[in-house]
């Protein structure tokens, strides 16, 4: 039941839905749902919104309607399901084949090759990248209007009830299962289970479409969904509508053969693995359910290309940061870029580099209008359209609203290729975004920095994963501290201050002043605690309203005198506590002196106090880590009592928070789990992995039997042997002591020894059991395929030690996914 709270709503035309404040677009237009979550209220941006401009709200508690007069709010039960009940309507509003497709693996690769192949036919909705979730199928499918002919849309679910609320949003008309294996299978009694949630999905549909072999012996399932749903699978045996003949792999190129209502057809894909075959198989069968003639499908098929799930950051020419997303253009996809452009510019110059938007249903007007919108609401400073339309439609929208964009028009990339000039991109942030037929990678080449072929890859994504996976752990009072000093443990101090900035963590921790400088200088407004300052950085610190960490009495009485000198009052600052680490702060004996000293001392402001523990991932120091714990508390205590004085309190760091959860208190300090490490071992977290380590095969060497390899000959080969050298060494963080057969590499899905010594540059393994290896090869050093643990495992050291010792040579490339 929906009640208004004003007397008289106002007649608002609804054009957006809106979930997040950082997000606003057409506030105008906009209806904001004031979700719950286990840390944040939506109802408590309510004011930010307002002073946005946003007038359309859907609350689920009381709201004070005199403190934003304009405003109608709508009051309902659960925001959430007011969400999908509006947007299921809005689907209902609309007669049109709708494709649902579930899956545990290849949903969003399938729903993105139909959009290719079907483009011609149909003025397409789909899913923006894989929002498949509660949240994000409304989101998908309210974009839905009378120009679209066709919709394409994801669903996926982590436990039982959910799919039930996408089925009623989605209501598909032809059903299809993707490939069901052990993704996601947390929330379910047992595959079985999971398979018949993922089902309900096509209750209502026409026509079911799937592999054979996830639904042998199932075929039954479907009775519960209804009478009239005809099933239609693809398989090898006879039996199946999509009876697959043969399957010939080329290199890079699949032939694929099937028969279908007693005809034989046969297409070609430009990929040769068996995901992607699968794939290519599933989208043969939709189209053939929708008549798309053969040699239609034929010349198609030939033409698919990978899909990109993501936004590649990446170090440009001239101090310029580089956002590669030249892949598709869409409205959808634009706003989700420009967020990232605005999230990861952080103070820079924004430059958007955009070719023509294809295949929209929106008149040309209409579509380049909005884009317009978007690019001005992002507070971009120069557009580089490439394509006829973009240039037409926007020089003109610009002339007439006399917009002071920077801009320039190509009618091709190869217009723009051609007149490059390298000093017209200067420490500015650039997003490359364009539909694939206008090669923008080659464009990302003339602008991105040059660098040798090794790379640190930091999925940006994984970090605000892990960052909520920590979350759900902690109570909802207590703050967040996420330690990015050594360079973010060699991920990128601003890259990753940036993401945890967007994502609303409480506090940022650094060991030196200059970090803290560094992350000011790139935009990072959040508070800054220093843990190791000195006399000589104090000038920086109040410049750059940095938070010192005092752990001694001259620090403290230094740090006084020179506030007094400043004639600066009431300036935060933080005490470290000693309870057993020997490294740093005041001992828990001085806490009567230290009360003394701070209350007769006007120039602070006491903004926490803190301890560290020594051992809080090993189980064998439990009850030192206990002992720790209660010496902190009583004096910090003490503290409270003898100054008056009230602040947060921080002791557990990634593992103690999940070990120890008495110990969250105030404010936890996380470090290396955000990085996808789970120093704890709990296995509490489903932590994913920030950082791949890649380089590249640079030679390839057959050598006798008797022949050494390497430095000193510290590798004699007893047999005929194939050799590859890798394009990374002990200068670039690799270390040297993984020589000789200690460490191993990932190459073409196996794992394969070092051989011989690492030199400076290079190291080399032996390929000798892993036939066709070629030069340019991609080597995984650690990544998700060789966790880093393991790494410093055969290193005899700690994950910390490999991250941060990663050289500045070695390339960083950011991605969100």
């Amino acid at each position: 039941i929906i009640e208004t709270e004003n007397t008289v709503a106002s007649q608002r035309s609804i054009g957006q839905l809106l979930l997040d404040s950082r997000k606003v677009n057409a506030a105008a237009s906009s209806l904001f749902f004031a979700l719950k979550g286990p840390r944040r209220d939506g109802h408590q941006f309510i004011p930010e919104l307002y002073r946005k401009g946003v007038r359309s709200f859907v609350v689920s508690e009381a709201v004070d309607t005199g403190s934003f007069p304009e405003a109608d709010f709508l009051q309902v039960y659960d925001t959430l399901v007011a969400l999908q009940s509006l947007t299921a309507y809005h689907r209902q509003q609309f007669n049109i084949p709708v494709i649902g497709i579930t899956g545990s693996n290849g949903k969003t690769i399938v729903k993105e090759w139909l959009y290719q192949l079907l483009s011609d036919e149909y003025n397409i909705v789909r899913s923006p990248k894989s929002y498949n979730s509660q949240i994000g199928v409304p989101l998908s499918v309210w974009p839905l209007n009378a120009q679209h002919t066709l919709g394409i849309f994801e669903a996926g679910i982590s436990e039982q009830g959910e799919m039930r609320r996408l089925g009623r949003i989605i209501q598909p008309t032809i059903g299809v299962l993707t490939n069901i294996g052990d993704a996601h299978s947390d929330g379910f009694i047992d595959e079985e289970h999971k398979f018949r949630e993922k089902l309900i999905l096509f209750r209502g549909s026409k026509v079911v479409i799937g592999r054979d072999s996830d639904f042998r012996e199932r075929k039954g399932i479907l009775d519960m969904l209804g009478e009239d749903i005809q099933l239609k699978t693809w398989g090898y045996d006879e039996g199946n509508e999509f009876r697959v003949l043969n399957i010939d792999r080329n290199n890079d190129e699949t032939s694929i053969e099937l028969e279908f209502d007693h005809l034989t057809e046969r297409f070609l894909i430009p990929f040769s693995d068996d995901a992607s075959v699968e794939n290519a198989i599933t989208c043969y069968c939709v189209l053939k359910e929708l008549a798309v003639a053969p040699v239609n499908i034929a010349a198609r098929m030939r033409k698919l290309h990978p899909v990109n799930m993501r936004l590649e950051l990446k170090k440009g020419i001239n101090q310029c940061t580089v956002i590669n997303d030249s892949y598709s253009a869409d409205t959808n996809s634009l706003e989700i870029a420009l967020n990232f452009l605005e999230q990861q510019s952080l103070g820079l110059k924004k430059t958007v580099i955009l070719s023509d938007l294809l295949h929209s249903s929106l008149p040309d007007e209409e579509l380049y209008g909005q884009v317009m919108e978007k690019l001005l609401k992002h507070k971009v400073n120069r557009i580089i359209g490439i394509g006829e339309k973009i240039s037409l439609y926007l020089s003109f929208l610009i002339a007439e609203h006399d917009e002071k964009l920077e801009t320039a028009f190509y009618l091709s990339s190869a217009e723009f290729t051609d007149s490059f000039l390298s000093s017209q991109f200067k420490e500015e942030a650039i997003l490359v975004k364009g539909a694939r037929t206008f090669e923008f990678e080659k464009i990302v080449q003339l602008l991105e920095q040059k660098a040798h072929q090794t790379l640190l890859e930091i999925n940006l994504s994984a970090i605000a994963h892990n960052l909520k996976e920590y979350q759900k752990q902690l109570k909802p009072s207590t703050k967040v501290m996420a330690m990015v000093k050594a360079f973010a443990y060699g991920s990128g101090g601003a890259e990753i201050a940036g993401i945890l900035q967007y994502h609303k963590v409480d506090y940022l921790g650094v060991a030196y002043a200059d970090e803290g400088v560094e992350l000011r200088k790139a935009g990072i407004q959040l508070p800054i605690m220093v843990m190791n300052p000195d006399e000589t950085s104090f000038e920086k610190i109040i410049e750059h309203h940095l938070e010192p960490e005092l752990y001694s009495f001259a620090l403290l009485t230094s740090f006084d005198k020179f506030l007094r000198q400043e004639g600066l009052t009431q300036y935060p600052v933080h005490i470290e506590i000693e309870t057993g680490m020997n490294r740093l702060g005041f001992g828990v004996h001085e806490m009567e002196e230290l009360s003394a000293t701070l209350s007769g001392i006007s120039t602070f402001t006491l903004r926490s106090v803190f301890s560290h523990l020594a051992a809080s991932e090993e189980a064998a120091n439990d009850s030192f880590t206990l002992q720790q714990y209660d010496l902190f508390e009583k004096a910090a205590k003490e503290l409270e009592q003898g100054t008056g004085l009230s602040f947060f309190r921080h002791i557990a760091n990634s593992a103690a928070a999940i070990r120890h959860p008495q110990m969250q208190l105030d404010m936890v300090r996380l470090g290396i789990g955000l990085y996808g490490v789970d120093s704890s071992n709990a296995n509490k977290l489903g932590l994913q992995t920030v950082a791949t380590l890649k380089s590249t095969i640079s030679q390839v060497k057959h050598i006798k039997a008797g022949e050494s390899v390497s430095y000193n000959r510290r590798a004699v080969v007893a047999r005929d042997s194939v050799i590859a050298t890798v394009r990374i060494g002990y200068a670039d963080g690799y270390p040297r002591r993984l020589g000789n057969g200690i460490g191993k590499v990932w190459v073409k899905g196996k794992m394969v020894p070092v051989i011989g010594t690492v030199c400076m540059d290079m190291f080399m393994v032996d390929v000798t059991d892993l036939p066709g290896i070629e030069e340019g090869a991609e080597v995984i050093i650690f990544g998700k395929q060789l966790p880093v643990q393991q790494l410093a495992e055969w290193a005899t050291t700690i994950p910390y030690e490999i991250m941060t010792g990663i050289s500045q040579r070695v390339k960083r490339v950011y991605y969100e996914e």
